[in-house]
């Protein structure tokens, strides 16, 4: 979305797809279309293969077996049966099926695969794939099947399927077969032709769909835990000097100065008229920079990385753009991706744990310096039966100890798979599996926490402890937003669906940093 408001197109094909326009495309939120230097692309790398079959070329998987079946030759009557044979007999995947947002960013990471001309699939394919991202048409693809290498075969076998007629796929709400939803929008299955299958289906894109998606709400977490830092300091009364810009010169780390002067803005106008209570705050809130700044630091490499495989031809076998001479390698090993997710869940865990920590000192009397026990706003006789926020306390423990027992490196746990052909492979699609969940703990962890804060600062607020002047006009608006989503904590009262809320906006990116959709 420009400036105006305005949603513009995504062109794939043309200049490199980033992380933002995936996230755009996954979220409904800007129309795609294929560039013109992309057919000319495409139409030359089947033109390649079509030249190789007429002089009986052997290449892998137009006229062989798959895998450890490439010794097999197929008999030239049986070349055009293979490659549906590939998408059915891959179509065991089990589990959850990908959301819609995951599916639209794994079809356009595919798409930016396929354009580059690299892969002999046919322009009716490319275009097919795109009016299906571009009508909503959605392949229903199961999560878990995969290792990573022999690339994404079994999720996005169901996207060569549904080209095919043959899976289901959710349109307009309901589930049907592709060839339904194709019959309602006004077009055609196709045959798929020698190499389409194996190129839509031997490569990275479920991984690095889902790691887009990941890094995007990674970016977003470290924005939002600065600011849910700079609350917690203020409801403790905390000493905002922990963030003074000299410290920070002293140990220059690009990511964590940038937390540390996030928060420092955040407590530009915060100064206690009582002496501080201690000297130096706890670790959850004086390391804090040093916590969310290592994620912060880290984003730069992986964003390389993600949008490097995004913009990559990454199946097998390859076809050399000038010559067609068929290039026999392993693109489809997600070795990249694993490892940024494998890093990524790691620290975004580690955030959880922060704020988890934040907020148990908030809810302690013995630690958060006057504050009511477990922040409920209840007084009098009806104190001794209401008890605030700490079942959302005990609630925040249990998902950051399942985001951080998540932590244990997919990558390490590579299995020989396939008549030990595919005997050293990635986990990478387990990988970003992780990621996303750990991810979903943490936000989870991070809605208690702004509930747990917007309570605490309230509380500040009746007591005198704060002024609008003391909280300065960022964190005025921040709680401005947050009174107007979370309610007072007064009478114990159920904070389901204030939570679910919350974390709806957190995973689609409609909650920012200052509290805002």
């Amino acid at each position: 979305m420009d400036g105006s408001g305005v949603n513009r197109d995504i062109e794939i094909g043309g200049e490199p797809l980033t992380v933002e326009a995936v996230w755009r495309l996954a979220h409904g939120h800007a129309p795609t279309r294929l560039s013109k230097a992309a057919r000319a692309r495409v139409e030359k790398s089947a033109g390649h293969v079509e030249a190789l079959l007429k002089r009986d070329g052997v290449i892998y998987g137009v006229t062989t077996g798959y895998g450890d079946s490439c010794t097999t030759e197929i008999p030239p009557e049986l070349v055009t049966e293979l490659p549906l044979h590939l998408t059915r007999f891959h179509g065991c995947g089990l589990g959850r099926h990908l959301s819609p947002e995951e599916t639209r960013a794994v079809m356009a990471v595919r798409l930016a695969t396929l354009v580059h001309g690299w892969s002999g699939v046919t322009w009716d394919l490319v275009t097919l794939l795109s009016d299906m991202l571009r009508l909503d048409i959605l392949p229903l693809i199961p999560a878990e099947g995969s290792v990573g290498a022999s690339g994404d075969l079994t999720p996005l076998s169901y996207i060569a399927g549904a080209l095919a007629g043959e899976r289901e796929v959710l349109f307009e709400g309901a589930r049907m077969t592709s060839a339904q939803a194709f019959a309602k929008a006004g077009l055609n299955p196709i045959t798929l032709k020698p190499k389409e299958a194996l190129a839509v289906m031997n490569g990275t894109s479920i991984m690095t769909g889902l790691a887009a998606l990941a890094f995007r709400r990674a970016e977003a977490l470290v924005a939002l835990s600065a600011r849910m830092t700079s609350m917690s300091c203020l409801a403790l009364l905390g000493n905002p000097r922990h963030f003074d810009e000299r410290l920070f010169e002293a140990k220059p780390h690009p990511g964590q100065m940038a937390v540390a002067a996030s928060i420092r803005e955040d407590l530009a106008s915060f100064r206690s008229d009582q002496p501080l209570s201690r000297l130096q705050d706890r670790y959850s809130i004086r390391c804090a920079p040093h916590v969310i700044g290592v994620l912060a630091d880290m984003l730069p490499t992986w964003r390389a990385m993600i949008e490097t495989e995004i913009n990559s031809a990454n199946d097998n076998p390859l076809f050399d753009t000038e010559t067609g001479e068929p290039l026999h390698g392993g693109h489809f090993y997600g070795g990249h991706i694993c490892f940024a997710m494998d890093g990524l869940k790691t620290l975004v865990a580690n955030v959880a744990d922060l704020l988890d920590r934040q907020f148990a000192l908030l809810v302690d009397t013995r630690y958060n310096n006057g504050l009511p026990a477990n922040l409920s706003g209840a007084t009098g006789a009806r104190a001794s039966i209401n008890h605030g926020l700490k079942a959302l306390q005990i609630g925040a423990s249990a998902w950051t100890a399942e985001a951080l027992k998540l932590t244990m490196p997919a990558s390490v746990f590579s299995r020989s798979t396939e008549c030990h052909n595919q005997d050293k492979v990635s986990m990478g699609t387990i990988a970003a599996r992780d990621a996303l969940r750990v991810l979903e703990l943490t936000e989870q962890v991070a809605a208690a926490h702004l509930v747990c804060t917007t309570q605490a600062v309230r509380l500040r607020v009746e007591q005198g402890s704060l002024t609008p002047a003391l909280l300065g006009p960022q964190l005025t608006a921040h709680l401005a937003e947050m009174t107007r989503r979370i309610p007072k904590i007064v009478e114990d009262a159920p904070l389901e669906g204030t939570l679910r809320a919350l974390c709806a906006d957190l995973a689609a990116g409609a909650l920012q940093a200052d509290g805002r959709p």
